[in-house]
């Protein structure tokens, strides 16, 4: 499957993205967003998660290690590079050239960015 690359998209693919990495959140947390949104604009593929924190990290907020539960996440993150990467590339058809990712405690909500390497003159989209 290739991307459009037209203005901003929220159809098929956006919503196969959302439930990849939701699913992929849920097979590495034990634990997935319960909303997520995924916009799709040339070169940039961005998933909005909310509802991303497990009880564990609930757990710990309330006990005053905010920045320890943003800093676990920010690690954790890391080691799923490689595979949120992948998933991108493989559904979008494009290279992942940066991949960004944040966390806010209150509201409970995550992104996930993606920028994708911009296409050669020759290229069209289903290419």
């Amino acid at each position: 499957m290739t991307m459009s690359a037209q203005g901003p998209s929220s159809g098929p693919l956006a919503a196969a993205i959302s439930d990849a990495v939701v699913q992929l959140m849920r097979e590495r947390t034990g634990r997935g967003p319960t909303h997520s949104k995924t916009t799709i604009d040339e070169n940039l593929v961005v998933s909005v998660l909310h509802n991303t924190l497990t009880t564990s990290e609930r757990t710990l907020i309330a006990g005053g290690q905010t920045d320890l539960v943003l800093e676990g996440r920010r690690r954790h993150h890391h080691l799923m590079r490689a595979e949120l990467v992948g998933t991108i590339q493989a559904l979008t058809g494009r290279h992942v050239s940066a991949f960004l990712n944040d966390s806010h405690i209150d509201p409970d909500v995550s992104v996930e960015v993606f920028i994708l390497e911009p296409r050669t003159a020759g290229e069209r989209d289903g290419d």
